[in-house]
């Protein structure tokens, strides 16, 4: 819980924060609207010397409508997946450069090479990314022993919306700096622990 100390130092979180009225299903969807839209999200790790490292990468569909995990296919011959082996905390987050809505996944990272997760993920431009080598086993298809899923479990989930148009916002900074007041152009939300929680048992039961 934040404290009334930071919320009189931070008053923009404070003021964009939402009413907390939003059910968790409402708050997916918003969520989903914003990752849709945008495609590509940066997943950061963590290598053995503690440095962050980041690349751009599309989580795999399809999107189920209770989903609060990402999938993403990628080449476990990465040096992504080595630092995954050593720090499983990760990062990703995603931006919508038009509307400036943001949402931000925390979370852990779980590596399967599971033949029927794969298959439900796979698409026919994913092969582009790993190439057939020409040895008859790096074959750049599913079957590719490189091919493996990432799976990101959030532990938390902070997203943002803008509200208004894009010149009602831009009046609503400028009002603010004039004014002295803090600017709130969207609406800051989080999806917390409980309510992934709640969520996943939901997209359980329909799988």
């Amino acid at each position: 819980m934040t404290s009334p100390i930071t919320q009189a130092l931070d008053p923009y979180s404070t003021k964009a924060k939402d009413s907390g009225t939003h059910a968790p299903h409402e708050k997916v969807k918003a969520l989903h609207d914003i990752v849709k839209k945008v495609k590509t999200g940066m997943l950061t790790t963590r290598s053995s010397d503690g440095s962050l490292h980041a690349r751009a990468m599309a989580p795999a569909g399809p999107f189920s409508p209770h989903q609060v995990c990402l999938v993403f296919i990628a080449n476990n011959a990465s040096h992504k997946f080595d630092e995954i082996q050593n720090d499983a905390h990760v990062n990703v987050s995603f931006y919508d450069e038009h509307s400036t809505s943001w949402a931000s996944y925390s979370g852990i990272a779980r590596v399967s090479q599971d033949k029927a997760e794969i298959e439900k993920h796979w698409s026919h431009l994913t092969s582009a990314w790993f190439g057939d080598l020409g040895d008859g086993v790096h074959t750049g298809d599913q079957t590719d022993p490189r091919v493996s899923i990432i799976e990101v479990i959030p532990d938390s989930i902070r997203y943002w919306v803008a509200t208004g148009s894009k010149v009602g916002r831009a009046a609503n900074i400028a009002t603010s700096a004039i004014t002295g007041k803090a600017a709130a152009p969207g609406q800051l939300s989080t999806i917390t622990k409980e309510e992934i929680q709640l969520l996943e048992n939901l997209d359980g039961l329909n799988h």
